[in-house]
């Protein structure tokens, strides 16, 4: 089988990859992503019906008068979890009073609360910093280890820089799935929570994990074929593990797939964004990270640094 030259058709990669974060970024800096209950502070309610769920829409066209406009998910065939301002005790009950009207009988035992949380402005504003604040410290953390494990690493490029286009590459990984929540949070009302930040830090990990395989076995390569030079190195290598990445992602992306076609409704938007991540984090481990390696490479030589 003929190896493909990835390093002489990086360009197109680059490119492409460019596009999508710029789009990505108008998207965000233009609508914002829509924050979700843990950000914002509200009230949820959870709760299973004795005999059929009613209508979304006939929950939250009951409630409106009580709780302004309420978000509504299904779960299950008769569950609901219903999110909405934050209400007091009294509030509380006269939502549960207004479903069991709903159901059309006034029996306590018409609807089952199974569960009622509230989320103070304080604690989603802690919330929101500790998000930001975990994205961060992994991307930092990611670059120390990458210029720590390749620092034996001294042929045609330094090894810090390794983990500066790993990090890279994984914001590229994080940015798109930002970028089309933005545009779901517009267009379709979808909300961003702290699981949306938990599957953004699992994109991390899985990207950056692949993304080090490849690098490992460009380091291995680095010794085994000295008298190459370092940009057939890098094409050398990235052939050598293209079938394990994609196969690898592939299985998880099955499992994915069958998650959120047959999964649960609360966990719909959380799978979605692994989905939108474990893709383009394979797309750039492949297409993304290495080529930045060689292009920086090549302006080191040029600059003489």
């Amino acid at each position: 089988m003929t190896n493909f030259n990835f390093v002489k058709n990086k360009n197109y990669f680059l490119i492409f990859s460019g596009i999508l974060i710029v789009v990505s970024l108008v998207f965000v800096i233009m609508w914002g992503l829509k924050p979700g209950l843990d950000f914002t502070g509200g009230s949820l309610v959870e709760v299973n019906f004795k005999d059929q769920r009613p209508a979304n829409q006939e929950i939250e066209d009951k409630l409106a008068s009580l709780v302004g406009k309420p978000s509504v998910i299904p779960v299950g065939e008769q569950g609901a979890i219903i999110k909405m301002k934050l209400i007091d005790e009294a509030q509380h009950q006269q939502v549960l009073s207004s479903l069991r009207e709903l159901t059309g009988s006034t029996e306590i035992n018409s609807i089952i609360e199974k569960r009622f949380e509230m989320i103070g402005p304080t604690v989603s504003s802690d919330l929101r910093s500790k998000s930001f604040w975990a994205v961060f410290f992994v991307l930092l953390a990611i670059i120390i280890y990458i210029a720590f494990a390749f620092r034996k690493v001294s042929r045609s490029i330094q090894s810090w820089k390794y983990g500066v286009c790993a990090v890279l590459a994984l914001f590229h990984d994080i940015i798109i799935p930002i970028g089309v929540f933005a545009a779901l949070g517009h267009f379709m009302g979808i909300e961003v929570d702290t699981l949306f930040i938990t599957a953004l830090l699992t994109v991390l990990g899985f990207s950056v994990h692949d993304t080090i395989v490849v690098f490992d076995r460009i380091r291995e390569n680095l010794y085994k074929f000295s008298r190459e030079n370092f940009e057939e190195v890098v094409n050398r290598s990235i052939n050598q593990t293209l079938t394990r990445s994609i196969n690898t992602s592939l299985t998880v992306l099955l499992v994915l797939l069958a998650t959120f076609f047959f999964g649960g409704e609360s966990v719909k938007y959380f799978v979605l964004t692994l989905i939108i991540g474990v893709t383009f984090g394979t797309y750039s481990s492949i297409f993304i990270a290495s080529p930045l390696l060689v292009t920086w490479n090549r302006l080191s030589h040029k600059k003489g640094v």
